[in-house]
């Protein structure tokens, strides 16, 4: 089945087309929103620059919608419905976890332009830190990027998510895969990636609610 896959850049993307392409499922274009204002991805606040480099690691298109959040839903449906004729998918994949808002988001928005909705890597919350777990070993290489405050994370910040991290949120309330917010990460190498992205880190910003690591520069290097 030829899929459109909702990519952020972060681990759960990753995991979800790392699962489709097993399933033996054509994901033919990734789908990122950024913001119309300020350039960067709606989701993660990442450069461009950098989900480009991911999609020519992976050797998959990627496109860019922009989006207002005023008019966000509307602006997703257009585009999708510009893809779905480009290149002839069936449906359209997204990475959530145990969320139901989120999936019945990504299933009314599938419906209005005739997609089928699939989520490979939907679960029960309480399987959370299991996932984590697998995400860990499975040879993919998540850098953490962006944290929100009053949760001890802000440590976290330019490490890549190991044992170590997996095994301190396990002891904690927080939810281990970061579903609702609490982290979020970049994916830098990994199985499906046909060069590694060496990155460079900068400085971290706090922001309101957050905080972010800036990326001073990056490369895409052979493996």
């Amino acid at each position: 089945m030829k899929i459109l896959l909702s990519w952020s850049g972060g681990k759960d993307a990753c995991m979800c087309l790392d699962t489709l392409i097993k399933q033996g499922h054509e994901v033919v274009c990734l789908i990122t929103t950024a913001s119309k204002e300020i350039g960067t991805t709606f989701g993660h606040g990442e450069k461009r620059e950098m989900i480009h480099a991911q999609a020519e690691s992976l050797n998959i298109p990627v496109h860019f919608i922009e989006v207002e959040m005023s008019t966000y839903t509307e602006t997703f449906i257009k585009d999708v419905n510009t893809l779905k004729d480009r290149y002839h998918v069936e449906a359209i994949a997204f990475g959530d976890l145990y969320l139901p808002g989120h999936r019945e988001w990504g299933e009314a928005v599938a419906e209005k332009t005739g997609l089928k909705a699939i989520y490979p890597l939907w679960m029960k919350q309480d399987e959370a830190e299991s996932s984590l777990y697998n995400f860990v070993n499975s040879g993919y290489q998540a850098l953490i990027i962006r944290t929100k405050n009053e949760l001890g994370l802000e440590k976290w910040l330019g490490q890549t998510i190991d044992k170590k991290f997996a095994d301190e949120l396990s002891n904690t309330e927080i939810c281990p895969m970061g579903e609702a917010g609490e982290y979020h990460t970049f994916v830098y190498d990994g199985p499906l990636f046909n060069m590694k992205i060496t990155i460079s880190p900068g400085e971290i910003v706090a922001q309101e609610t957050t905080k972010r690591l800036e990326i001073d520069s990056f490369s895409l290097t052979g493996k």
